[in-house]
């Protein structure tokens, strides 16, 4: 089979599938419409997150008998097109589930306890005591939206400092010793802290808007390691400017191009949530460890030889 690599990744991909003497070739620099012209050529594509698999580009790879996605996200893909030209879609959410969970944490952590700004401060020659007070996570509620890998492996950790797990799922009897199943309504009256785990699909699309904000019980902390625009940013900030949202973790913005390599527009919203002492902002990191590159490679690779190595 030959295989077309479109983006950079761990060469454990490449080692292990010449291994198997499929053919590759790594492209990492040919736009969108010179991959469109020779993607006929390729039995399987690897990706990331660079190119768009839209209806244009699968109907012009007449031989592609599958998509490996390195990584979670499929919304750089057009799913219904892929299935219904027979295309098998691969992903690895195994692979950083564990570096998604811990950045979580940290991140909860590093707000909750004010250690950039109390850190800062002292390094600043300022040794504030009182107004760096903390608050622990010790007996919070956390609600999480989704339960697949991430959301299991987030409330795992989050158990362990004590927290009462609860989360909402479209898919039904998936509570575990970690977390209980609940109903949205029920989540929106208990959840201390909000995390997100879900995809972008059009009904995740700005799901955290004025409404839901509004409908939450508590003054909450909010976590968004998912995806930028599973969240309405004005609505987010009116929510913590008014203490609403206590405080947001946020790896993941709006604003960020299709790509995730950088943010691809300025405004006042974003302007407030990078310079707002009640944020923390990553650059879509919380799956970006070390071992997670590995990880993320041998789910792909060991996906791809279970199905074409039998």
């Amino acid at each position: 089979m030959k295989i077309l690599l479109l983006d950079k990744n761990h060469p454990l991909i490449t080692e292990q599938l010449l291994a198997k003497n499929f053919i590759l070739e790594e492209d990492f620099t040919s736009s969108y419409d010179e991959v469109c012209a020779k993607i006929q050529k390729y039995d399987g594509v690897i990706i990331r997150s660079r190119i768009p698999l839209d209806k244009n580009f699968l109907e012009k790879a007449k031989n592609l008998k599958f998509i490996a996605r390195v990584g979670a996200g499929m919304e750089n893909i057009d799913i219904p097109v892929a299935e219904k030209l027979g295309i098998q879609l691969i992903n690895s959410p195994e692979g950083n589930r564990d570096s998604v969970a811990e950045h979580v944490v940290g991140m909860l952590l590093i707000l909750m306890n004010r250690l950039f700004i109390a850190s800062n401060e002292v390094k600043n020659g300022i040794w504030l005591r009182e107004e760096n007070r903390g608050d622990e996570l010790l007996g919070k509620t956390v609600g999480l939206i989704g339960y697949g890998n991430m959301g299991k492996a987030t409330a795992k950790r989050l158990s362990g400092f004590g927290c009462k797990v609860i989360f909402h799922d479209i898919l039904t009897d998936l509570s575990d010793e970690y977390a209980t199943q609940v109903s949205l309504e029920e989540l929106k009256n208990e959840a201390e802290v909000l995390s997100l785990h879900i995809p972008l699909t059009d009904s995740t699309n700005y799901l955290i808007d004025d409404i839901f904000i509004s409908e939450m019980k508590n003054n909450f902390y909010f976590v968004n390691t998912a995806r930028g625009k599973n969240v309405e940013t004005k609505s987010l900030v009116k929510a913590l400017e008014s203490g609403k949202v206590k405080g947001a973790c946020l790896d993941v913005l709006e604003y960020e191009k299709a790509s995730f390599e950088n943010l691809e527009t300025e405004n006042e919203d974003l302007n407030y949530l990078l310079h707002s002492e009640k944020t923390i902002v990553t650059p879509h990191i919380a799956g970006w460890t070390h071992q997670s590159k590995q990880k993320l490679a041998k789910v792909i690779v060991d996906k791809i030889l279970g199905s074409y190595c039998n």
